[in-house]
This record gives C-alpha cells, sequence and structure tokens, in this order.
C-alpha cells in the first residue's frame, strides 16, 4: 500500500481532480437544496398569510358577537320590570313580586337561546338577595360572582372577565349615590365548549390545533390536549417573542405558529402546526433531492477511487522512486507493464537512472574529493599573527633566564601546532578541542598575565565523545583576543560554555569587549553572503567548515552577548550518517 508524501497530498493531482469535480458537482447540490428551502419558505408564508386572515376573520365574528351580547345585556341593564323589581320590592305584593319574577326569567331564556356562545346570563338583585340566572333559575344571591365582579373596574381595555374557566361580561346598574353598592349586576357567562368547538373549526389540517388566550385576564383555552400542551410551553419559551408568525419547539419537536390580536376584546388566538406537516407536500422532492445527493456521492467516490488508480498512484510510485534517488539510491528501477504515458515517463526513469549511474564516478566523487581537500586545507591555516607573538614572548623569557616558564612555554606551543598540523584525521572529540583551546588561552596568560581573566565551563560528559572537526574553538578565542581584548585597557573577560539539547550542540565563546551593533550586523551579513571563492578566513573559515560538515542548521550565530560583547555561538545538528556519536 503507498503512503502519501508528508505534507504534500493537498497539492497532488489527484486531490486537484476530486475538487474540481466537486466544483461542479456541489453548486448543482445546493442549488436543489436552495430550491428545497425556498419551495419550503413560499409555503410557509403562504399558509401563514391564509392563516392570518382566517384568524383575524374568527376574531372579528366573535368580536361582533361580544358587542351583539354587550348590547343585549345593556337592554336587560335598562329594563323596567327589572329596575322595578330592585328598588321597590319591598313594596310589591306576592302576586306582582312573581309575575315580575317569572317576566324577568323569561326574557333571560330568550336572550340565552339567542347567541351559540352564550352558557348562562346571571342577574344578582343585592336588594332582594336573589341570583336570577337562564339555567338554575331563581336562587340565593351568589356572593362569589357578585363579589368578584363588583370588585373589577370594566373599561375598554378589559371588556372581558375571567372567574375559574370562564369568560363573563359584567355590567352593573348604579343606585345613583356615591359610596353605595349597586342595584344589582347583570353577567353573561361564555360557553367554553362552544369556543373550544369554534376553535376546532380554523384549524387547517388535522394534525394542526389552535388555541385563545388573554393576557390580563389570564384565561387560556385549547381545541385539544396536545394544543393544551404546546400552549403552556408557548407561555413558557415563546409568548415573548416578534411577530405573528415563529418556530417553536416543544418536546423536541418544531412547531409553526400563527397568532392574531384582538385589541378589542384583549384576546389572542394562534394556531399550531407541526413543522413536518407543512414539510409534507415537499416530501417527494426531498427524496429525490436525497437520491440525486446520495448518487452524486457515490459518482465522487467512483470517480475518486478511478482517479487514485489510474493517475495518482502511478504517479506516487515514480515521485517515491525519485525521492529514494534523491536519498542516493540510484539501483532502483521502475517494474511496470503500462501501455500509456504512465509507461513512457516510467520507461525513461530507468534509463536516467542507468545514465546517472555511469555519470556518478565521475562527477559526484569528484565533487566530494574536492571538498575533502578544502576542508584539509582550512583545517591547516595558521595565524601567522599568533606565531610572530609566540616567538616574541619565547625570546623575553630567554631574555629573563627564566628557564623553568620557558619550558613550559614550550612544551604547550609544542602541543599546540602537533595538534593543528596533523592530518591522520578530519574529526577529534570534542573533549580534544577544549583541551587545545585551554593549551592556547594558557599561552595567551604568559602574555598578558592578569590582564585577562579567562573562564572555561565545565565539559559536560556526554559532549566528551561528540566528534568536532579540529580548530573550531580557539581560532574564535583568538579573534577574541585579537580584536577586542588586546585593546581594552580595563580587566578583559573571556568565557566559554557548553549546552546540548535534542539534536543539536552548542558551543557559546563570549568576551566583554566594545564591539559597535553595526559591526555584529556586518560580521552576520558576511557570514549569510560569504561567496565560495571567498578567501576563508576567521569566523568565516569555522563556519564554512561547519556547512560543509553537517549541512544547514550548524554553523555561527553572533549576537551581542550578557557580557555587552561579542557572543559567537557554535551550532552542530547531531545526525547519525554525519558520523557523530
Amino acid at each position: 500500500m503507498f503512503k502519501f508524501p508528508a505534507q504534500s497530498f493537498r497539492h497532488t493531482i489527484f486531490v486537484r481532480l476530486v475538487l474540481t469535480y466537486l466544483v461542479v458537482i456541489l453548486p448543482i447540490i445546493s442549488l436543489g437544496v436552495y430550491l428545497y428551502n425556498w419551495s419550503y419558505r413560499i409555503a410557509s408564508q403562504d399558509l401563514s398569510r391564509a392563516t392570518l386572515a382566517q384568524l383575524s376573520f374568527y376574531l372579528e365574528d366573535l368580536n361582533r358577537e361580544i358587542e351583539w351580547l354587550e348590547i343585549q345585556q345593556f337592554d336587560i341593564l335598562e329594563d323596567s320590570e327589572l329596575n322595578k323589581l330592585a328598588v321597590t320590592w319591598d313594596m310589591m305584593d306576592s302576586v306582582d313580586k312573581k309575575a315580575s319574577m317569572d317576566y324577568l326569567l323569561h326574557r333571560l331564556v330568550s336572550f340565552k337561546n339567542s347567541s351559540a356562545y352564550m352558557k348562562d346570563v346571571y342577574v344578582h338583585i343585592r336588594s332582594i338577595h336573589k341570583t336570577i340566572s337562564a339555567i338554575n333559575r331563581i336562587d340565593t344571591l351568589d356572593l362569589v360572582r357578585y363579589d368578584h365582579f363588583r370588585s373589577i373596574t370594566h373599561g375598554k381595555e378589559n371588556r372581558l372577565s375571567r372567574l375559574d374557566d370562564s369568560l363573563y361580561l359584567s355590567a352593573s346598574k348604579q343606585s345613583g349615590k356615591k359610596g353605595t353598592e349597586p342595584l344589582f349586576m347583570v353577567q353573561i357567562e361564555l360557553d367554553s365548549d362552544k369556543l373550544k368547538q369554534s376553535l376546532q373549526q380554523i384549524r387547517l389540517y388535522p394534525e394542526s390545533g389552535s388555541f385563545i388566550y388573554s393576557e390580563t385576564s389570564g384565561f387560556t383555552l385549547a381545541s385539544d390536549s396536545d394544543s393544551n400542551r404546546i400552549m403552556h410551553n408557548y407561555f413558557r419559551e415563546a409568548s415573548g417573542t416578534g411577530g405573528n408568525t415563529f418556530i417553536m419547539k416543544s418536546d423536541g419537536k418544531k412547531y409553526h405558529i400563527d397568532k392574531a390580536d384582538s385589541e378589542p376584546l384583549g384576546l389572542t388566538v394562534a394556531t399550531i402546526l407541526p413543522e413536518k406537516s407543512l414539510r409534507k407536500p415537499l416530501n417527494k422532492f426531498e427524496m429525490w433531492a436525497w437520491l440525486f445527493s446520495v448518487a452524486s456521492f457515490f459518482a465522487v467516490v467512483i470517480y475518486a477511487y478511478s482517479t487514485y488508480k489510474y493517475v495518482h498512484k502511478p504517479l506516487l510510485l515514480f515521485v517515491q522512486s525519485f525521492r529514494r534517488m534523491e536519498g542516493g539510491t540510484l539501483n532502483i528501477q521502475i517494474q511496470h507493464n503500462r501501455k500509456d504515458e504512465i509507461g513512457y515517463l516510467y520507461q525513461r526513469f530507468n534509463q536516467m537512472l542507468t545514465n546517472l549511474q555511469t555519470l556518478i564516478e565521475q562527477d559526484f566523487k569528484q565533487k566530494l574529493m574536492m571538498q575533502r581537500a578544502e576542508l584539509k586545507q582550512l583545517q591547516s591555516q595558521i595565524n601567522p599573527h599568533f606565531l610572530y607573538n609566540s616567538f616574541f614572548i619565547l625570546n623575553s623569557l630567554a631574555k629573563t633566564g627564566d628557564v623553568e616558564r620557558i619550558e613550559q612555554f614550550t612544551n604547550m606551543l609544542g602541543e599546540y601546532f602537533r595538534f593543528i598540523t596533523r592530518n591522520g584525521q578530519d574529526t577529534v572529540y570534542l573533549s580534544e578541542e577544549v583541551k587545545h583551546s585551554r593549551t592556547y588561552t594558557e599561552i595567551q596568560k604568559l602574555r598578558f598575565s592578569r590582564r585577562i581573566l579567562v573562564q572555561f565551563d565545565d565539559l559536560p560528559k556526554e559532549m566528551e565523545q561528540i566528534r568536532v572537526p579540529r580548530l573550531i574553538i580557539q581560532p574564535i578565542i583568538e579573534n577574541a583576543y585579537e580584536h577586542s581584548l588586546e585593546r581594552m585597557t580595563e580587566e578583559g573577560k573571556l568565557r566559554v560554555g557548553f549546552g546540548m539539547d535534542s539534536g543539536e550542540v552548542r558551543i557559546v565563546v563570549e568576551d566583554n569587549g566594545e564591539i559597535p551593533d553595526s559591526e555584529i550586523e556586518a560580521l552576520r551579513n558576511r557570514l549569510e553572503h560569504a561567496p565560495d571563492a571567498q578567501e576563508m578566513t576567521g569566523l568565516i573559515n569555522i563556519h564554512r567548515r561547519l556547512l560543509l560538515t553537517y549541512g544547514e542548521g550548524s554553523g555561527l550565530d553572533l549576537a551581542r552577548g550578557g557580557m555587552n560583547g561579542l557572543q559567537v555561538v557554535i551550532r552542530i545538528k547531531l545526525r547519525e550518517e554525519n558520523g557523530i556519536v
């Protein structure tokens, strides 16, 4: 099974071909989704318009019915026989009382039968302690109803009042004296069952429902039990929702709500329709849309598989063979029996490898030998300035006759030149390179006495056996002496530190000499942009050798250090193929 090249899969021809196919097919699918949603939105808007018109007509019809009841209620309120009963009851004989009661009862029964929305009509006469109704006929005064409605202030904003689960129209006849009880009160109880039946008639679908409520009185009435449950969720979650049409979620289902308000009655009527019922006319369209989407998905899969098998997989084998060749493996041949364009590329690739194997001895190995020779030449350079100073020190010691120091100096000088002139190996252990650098600083101590203080940090045990090119630390220390520390009038300081983390060795050389920022920047530019043909000296010499030996990421970094002088960091990337242990 082939593996995709790291961080390159999204750039492959396979991905681009699949994306091209998706660019073609996705707009078609998106158009279908848009058309489906547009159809649903239009159907929803049409349904809302029809429903709102029906609800408005329902409320207007109910308002006309209430107005007619109010007119009849006022007519009873002004009835002369009723007023005579309330005022002259004590002065009437039994015959007149019975005649008046029968007349009033007959009128209430006739009034009750004149409207389907009326459940009962009551007349409460406090002066005679009687309540007369069309159904219950003559009874003692109903103090509960009387006191409840007497305490309510009626006006245009609350024409309908609620008691228990019923709505009432209430009107009273005042005695004309301020602070006295009303002479009597006429109450009309609306029939909740008839209202429920009327709510069932405004449903557009069998699965829809409706309810009516009054925010001022708290009256609620639903057409069925499901509508009653949803109505309570509506009061809890969506009663403050703006607009006359919205979607509400209840018990995990979505419902389409349309509502209309009647300001004269203080009532709101609403219809409930499950969203799935609204989408029912579009179900066939949705089914075909899903079939089209599934077919498109399988088309994408088939197209992607074909593209992978016949285009991407052969190209991936081609790319992997190139990568193996870049890694130095030249004895590879792509086995194939293809007759198409890919087969032609395989054939030419195999021929190219054959030609490369023929030329590699003449070109590649020759280049390696030249690089090795260059490395040898760079390692063999000796600074004449240091040689002259060494002879000057030896001459001064000879004049003073200090034989012991002459012996010490010549031993150190011998160790120094033996290290830089031996040609047996290109690399040494880091511990040997550090020892050579210490030898160099001991020689310089004889010259500068105590004017320059040198500090070598301890070399960590795990770094001692790391192999490094010769002469990568001492020339940097020599550069610090020559260009910075020698010119200082105050005490000079030089520090050499070591560090190591995963994959990298760091050797830090820094001093406290004075060096401008511009000079540090100029040195950085020379390291980064030094031509190959330029003479390799000093820091550029070391930087070039590290790059030749360890590749990119290794070399020198220059910056201003913590001692306010130049800080040189030697970075060596630990790579197994470079022979570093």
